[in-house]
């Protein structure tokens, strides 16, 4: 009988089951955050000696083009509105309501002036922060990519998998599962290779760090996950099984493992939460036709 995700707890040993993904030791990145971000520093310092006020600074940092755009506002949110939605500032046409919902709470431009220039330049610190920023996701890049040529190793014979192996557009489900209404996204579909029947959908997760109501928001979004797959293949009468790939440090911490275990019980035999030192043994053909 093919072990629980929870079997593999051990005390006090969780880790031999985990992947590690090397991270860059401070301050060995310095030089590279600075060679990025040290042209990014230097124009916002020219528009903002350009601006009139700070709503004016935005609408000149909206004139500008991407890719430098994007920095610039990373920028702006610091020194001027962290109140401000980073997803907002990504789009140029939410300037004008950017300005209306938060103009007031915008810092004064001679302050920000002033705290701007108190710093050294280029500002190894801001550089810092966003270098490691812009490298977070980078390990949930190289699981599913690690994941995918294991995949098509083991199985390219007989399946097929779909969906970003780096950065790209999720799969959405209700595109691919004939009656499935609900755009529920997913990071990878397992199809047969002849006949394109969907049997595994995947969700998958880098965790480097993970506790609090982050870690309660990551189960309950699986577990509504779990639960429209349940349903689906209830309705259609069509087994469909859900990959819950999950990674790193985070896992072992607080009640992850047994949150994530008790989640596999939920679906029962159609759900399996594996790492990637347990693929060979969990995730078998016998399972994704069973």
């Amino acid at each position: 009988m093919t072990k629980k995700f929870r079997d593999y707890k051990i005390k006090e040993n969780n880790a031999q089951y985990i992947t590690f993904f090397d991270s860059e030791y401070y301050p060995d990145y310095l030089e590279a955050a600075l060679q990025v971000y040290k042209p990014v520093f230097e124009q916002f310092g020219e528009l903002l000696e350009e601006a009139e006020n700070s709503s004016n600074l935005l609408e000149l940092i909206g004139k500008e083009s991407n890719p430098i755009r994007t920095q610039l506002m990373r920028v702006f949110r610091k020194f001027v509105s962290p109140d401000t939605s980073v997803e907002m500032l990504k789009k140029k046409t939410k300037i004008p309501e950017i300005i209306r919902d938060f103009g007031d709470r915008f810092r004064e431009l001679e302050l920000v002036r002033e705290r701007y220039n108190s710093r050294p330049f280029p500002d190894e610190t801001l550089a810092a922060m966003f270098f490691e920023y812009a490298n977070r996701g980078e390990k949930g890049y190289l699981l599913t990519e690690a994941f995918f040529n294991w995949f098509e190793e083991k199985f390219g014979d007989e399946y097929e998998i779909l969906g970003p192996i780096k950065a790209g557009r999720d799969i959405i489900l209700s595109e691919y599962l004939e009656g499935f209404s609900n755009k529920v996204p997913a990071d990878f579909l397992i199809r047969n290779k002849n006949t394109k029947e969907p049997k595994v959908v995947g969700f998958a997760r880098y965790d480097s760090d993970r506790g609090g109501s982050q870690e309660d928001d990551r189960i309950k979004g699986n577990r509504d996950n779990v639960t429209e797959m349940i349903k689906y293949s209830r309705d259609t009468n069509k087994t469909l099984k859900v990959l819950l790939l999950n990674d790193g440090p985070g896992l072992t911490l607080g009640s992850m493992w047994d949150d994530y275990s008790s989640l596999e019980d939920y679906g029962e035999e159609n759900v399996r939460v594996v790492t990637l030192k347990m693929l060979e043994e969990r995730v078998t053909k016998d399972w994704i036709e069973e």
